[in-house]
């Protein structure tokens, strides 16, 4: 068992990591006061982790209600979450009643956001059973759904009361959302730590193999990172915004093909590439830096090419579409680019052009 904390003014909660976690009700004990607790998860996780969850829950004498949805991106939307609202109604669950999102980024994303506004706030817990959850998603409350004009547009800032990461869960995850979640982890040593991105060089092999105490230690480190970070900037005005290296590019990847055909990892490890690409054209990357971010990311069978113009994304596809972003301020577009590898910033890139030439570069043809 690791433990880290992402200290808040509220106190701030803490993240447990732990091979098993999923069996051990004392981590649940804490936070289940009452009879009502709500697991919401879908369709794949449901028959590989939700008895383990529930047994764990009966062991304190408690019978959940299951909630079960739609896997995948594509239904990450008004209709999917109203389903939670539902089932939480029809139970007669209070704003005491605890819910679970027990899955992906998805299910963590719509359990915490039905979370976030059932009766104006219930409280809930994330167990993230993905790579990408685990070093990402489920860290930092920020919950939201998807909208047909922009990913993640409508949403709550909304902490959970802990998060419970069992990484024996990796175990049964498919090579492709493997490699999407180290897409996330290789984020973390892009923007801020040389020394991880090293240990991340000399690990990819075993990493995307699956060796389950190489990912255990990249979930620990990448927890550590989004803590310190969430604990400095909890409603990203700031320091935040750098954890979005590559997302501005990737979400319109995401949204520009429609949701689900590209996993979140795959066009944000395909946003990376087009960041370096124009943090180089800015003159602050060396293209051996830009090589080695590529060959990395290959390495983590992670695509380094983005939809093209034969896909219906051209450049100034990519633009319209990057406008949604969340972080344009006053109508202007903001990116997060590298000064080094280990070293981001958040930019505005007055010549349009050198966008425009960055995903031209970047794109398949």
């Amino acid at each position: 068992m690791r433990v880290l904390k992402v200290n808040l003014a509220d106190g701030g909660y803490p993240i447990h990591i732990a091979r098993g976690a999923l069996s051990n009700p004392a981590l649940l004990a804490p936070y289940v006061t009452g009879k009502s607790v709500a697991i919401v998860t879908n369709e794949t996780v449901a028959p590989l982790y939700l008895e383990k969850a529930r047994a764990s829950l009966r062991l304190l004498g408690v019978e959940p209600l299951i909630i079960i949805l739609p896997d995948g991106e594509a239904h990450k939307h008004w209709q999917t979450l109203q389903r939670i609202f539902d089932a939480l109604l029809a139970a007669r669950y209070e704003r005491h009643s605890v819910l679970i999102a027990l899955g992906g980024g998805v299910i963590g994303d719509m359990g915490g956001f039905a979370a976030a506004c059932y009766q104006r706030g219930m409280p809930f817990l994330q167990m993230p059973t993905t790579l990408l959850a685990q070093v990402d998603s489920s860290v930092g409350g920020k919950t939201a759904i998807n909208h047909p004009l922009g990913k993640n547009m409508i949403g709550a800032f909304y902490q959970p009361l802990a998060v419970i990461a069992d990484t024996d869960t990796l175990t049964t995850l498919p090579a492709r959302e493997r490699a999407a979640g180290l897409a996330e982890v290789v984020k973390y040593g892009l923007i801020r730590d040389l020394d991880f991105l090293e240990w991340l060089e000399k690990h990819m092999p075993e990493l995307s193999e699956g060796n389950l105490e190489l990912l255990g230690e990249a979930v620990y480190r990448s927890c550590q990172h989004k803590a310190e970070i969430v604990a400095r900037d909890e409603r990203e005005t700031g320091e935040r915004a750098l954890l979005n290296f590559g997302h501005t590019f990737g979400h319109a990847i995401e949204t520009g093909m429609g949701y689900g055909a590209w996993l979140h990892g795959e066009a944000v490890a395909a946003g990376m590439v087009m960041a370096a690409r124009l943090s180089a054209k800015l003159g602050w990357l060396r293209e051996e830096d830009v090589a080695r971010i590529v060959n990395l990311l290959a390495s983590a069978a992670l695509p380094t090419e983005a939809p093209g113009a034969g896909d219906g994304m051209t450049p100034e596809r990519y633009l319209e579409l990057m406008r949604h972003d969340k972080k344009v301020l006053d109508g202007q577009l903001r990116l997060v680019l590298l000064r080094a590898p280990g070293e981001a910033l958040v930019t505005r890139v007055e010549d349009e052009t050198m966008i425009l030439e960055s995903i031209e570069t970047s794109s398949r043809h």
